[in-house]
């Protein structure tokens, strides 16, 4: 056997020898463990744990098309198209103080394209009864329907409050700043308010007591409000006393309101109301209101809301208002509205 066949027989051998070795075998890693949000159901529907918290989130708001018809309402137009749409969120946890809560309301208008602007429509912490923020006070309040106008021209404020509350009571106060509030000619709109505010219900009663001083304007303001199930829908009544323009009532000595919301079926309500003002000012701008409401007219206002409920989170409203003032001349208004809650 010459060298080359040792050779040839050597590598063979050498061959069948050695183990055939395969390519490594992909190992596909393994997922990332996946937190699915949990329902948070201590608080109430709609709320969800933020994964990797105790907190537990809640997320809500409208979408809102309106017409306003009213004399020049839109510039040298009788009406005048808006869009708004709002979005909040709640967040709560527990504390050794009780839930701490936290809400952020933000709010986009667009009268038109180029026409919008957008707001912080309330900010505010609140935990064992205590709030502070950016929020709207008891002034806010009022019957269901449209007609009645026995709130401040602003009711959101810079305001810290405390409110006992029950199952069936409330009473707090709070402290105001008023700064866009009204103020006299000669005033700067540097201003701080104290409101109380007392309500509950009864049965089919509910009642609510709201008075607030201020301090800037020297004057003060009180207001009961009221609702009882009567027959097929509810009668609210009202009635209001200012001693003086001031940032928690402005637009009249004094004035009392009624209403009947009938609910007609489960889907549509109707709420005629009236209301009638003694030494009526108006709705003032916020600037150079008068030092009281000696020698003014009176007033009185009459309307109509209609509520339909077309499906779950969607319904209709339109309302139509006469205001006839002893001192100036009368005005119909109104407005036709869609919203979409969620």
């Amino acid at each position: 056997m010459n060298i080359k066949m040792v050779l040839l027989a050597s590598a063979a051998a050498f061959a069948a020898s050695t183990p055939v070795l395969a390519a490594d075998a992909i190992v596909a890693a393994e997922p990332e463990p996946v937190e699915y949000v949990r329902v948070c159901d201590a608080y109430g529907t709609g709320y969800f744990y933020i994964p990797g918290t105790e907190t537990c989130l809640k997320i809500e708001g409208y979408i809102r098309f309106q017409v306003n018809v009213g004399e020049n309402t839109g510039g040298d137009s009788d009406w005048d198209a808006t869009t708004r749409g709002q979005v909040q969120f709640t967040a709560k946890s527990d504390t050794e103080y009780g839930p701490l809560t936290g809400v952020i309301v933000l709010q986009a208008n667009a009268d038109n394209a180029t026409d919008q602007s957008t707001v912080l429509d309330s900010a505010y912490l609140d935990v064992a009864g205590f709030r502070a923020g950016l929020f709207y006070s008891w002034w806010d309040d009022g019957l269901s329907g449209e007609t009645d106008d026995i709130g401040s021209v602003v009711t959101l404020h810079n305001s810290l409050r405390y409110q006992y509350e029950t199952g069936s009571f409330y009473a707090g106060i709070s402290v105001d700043e008023l700064e866009d509030g009204v103020f006299k000619v000669g005033e700067d709109p540097n201003n701080v308010g104290v409101a109380v505010g007392i309500g509950g219900t009864a049965g089919a009663f509910s009642y609510q007591v709201t008075a607030g001083y201020d301090f800037d304007n020297e004057d003060g303001a009180v207001r009961a409000m009221g609702t009882v199930d009567v027959g097929p829908g509810t009668l609210g009544l009202a009635a209001v006393y200012s001693s003086g323009p001031n940032s928690y009532y402005s637009q009249a000595e004094w004035a009392v309101a009624a209403e009947y919301a009938i609910k007609a079926t489960d889907k549509l309500k109707i709420t005629p109301a009236v209301q009638y003002y003694g030494n009526y000012y108006g709705t003032p701008d916020t600037v150079g209101v008068p030092d009281d409401f000696d020698g003014l007219g009176d007033a009185w206002k009459v309307g109509l809301t209609v509520d339909y409920q077309i499906v779950d989170n969607f319904y209709a409203k339109a309302s139509v208002q006469y205001l006839d003032p002893e001192d100036g001349d009368d005005v119909t208004t109104g407005y036709f509205r869609l919203q979409r809650s969620f």
